[in-house]
């Protein structure tokens, strides 16, 4: 297949099991950069067999991270994706036929729809995980992500381009294993609040349960998807509420932020 002027960049820690899928699932890029913080695995062997350039940069956290992985590449024109997520044979077709006119224009980002899978499945009804909206590809002199330590985003100047087709992601293989990035996440998060000086606001808490649980259940439609959208809300009320609850500690003995970042680093939780 002819390539096209892009970079596709993808940010790895022990990703041995998907980086593969999701290279392959790009085959009009003509360049494909990879850069690893340090994984234990077969990822960098893997990501070099398929034509991936890979680059060591310990990790930033995820916003410094994806800007760090942006100066690696040699085209403008940016397409991001995680290793757990791949493009669909309709997306990459949609992606090649359409990218030579947006990339001659002056859109600063191009919005891609992601479908995930969640529980060996793929969601049918809840609307984060059906047709999610994401800006994952950009122009990097118009667009930059969010120097956060997660929930990083994209901003950017100018207009924007939509696609169709989906791209897929394959979300945590187990509960084991959302459980274990909800902690990691939550942990870097309320980093971000201690450094900004975020006011503790405890009674707020069982409100905010509640609320992120109904969001998800009834509004967002995870009732509809059964015991699945059930796990998805529940999970996602924990999160906001642990989240409050580790920030309170953090405030209240600020030993724990060095005690938990070297568990987490005991467990390979952290890098």
């Amino acid at each position: 297949m002819p390539t096209l002027p892009i970079s596709l960049v993808i940010i790895t820690y022990n990703e041995a099991g998907h980086i593969a899928r999701c290279l392959d699932s790009v085959p009009f890029a003509a360049e494909k950069i990879v850069v690893d913080s340090g994984s234990t695995d077969d990822t960098v062997a893997i990501a070099t067999r398929h034509g991936a350039k890979v680059v060591q940069q310990p990790w930033l956290g995820f916003g410094p991270q994806r800007n760090f992985a942006t100066t690696q590449a040699t085209h403008d024109w940016i397409l991001v994706l995680d290793a757990d997520e791949y493009l669909s044979p309709e997306l990459a077709a949609e992606l090649e036929r359409r990218l030579p006119t947006v990339m001659a224009g002056a859109a600063a980002v191009g919005i891609l729809r992601r479908s995930t899978y969640y529980m060996g499945a793929p969601m049918r009804w809840y609307r984060p995980m059906v047709g999610e909206r994401m800006a994952r590809l950009y122009h990097r002199g118009r667009a930059r992500w969010a120097d956060v330590r997660v929930h990083e985003s994209l901003r950017w100047e100018g207009s924007t381009v939509d696609f169709a087709a989906p791209f897929h992601h394959l979300h945590n293989p187990t509960l084991v294993h959302k459980q274990l990035k909800v902690l990691r996440y939550a942990e870097l998060k309320c980093r971000d609040w201690l450094e900004k000086g975020k006011p503790v606001r405890m009674w707020q808490l069982p409100l905010v349960f509640i609320a992120a649980f109904l969001k998800d259940y009834l509004l967002r439609l995870a009732f509809l998807d059964g015991w699945r959208g059930f796990a998805v809300a529940h999970t996602a009320a924990t999160y906001a509420a642990y989240k409050r609850l580790r920030y309170f500690e953090m405030r209240r003995n600020p030993d724990s932020v060095a005690l938990a970042q070297a568990e987490l680093i005991r467990y390979r939780l952290e890098r």
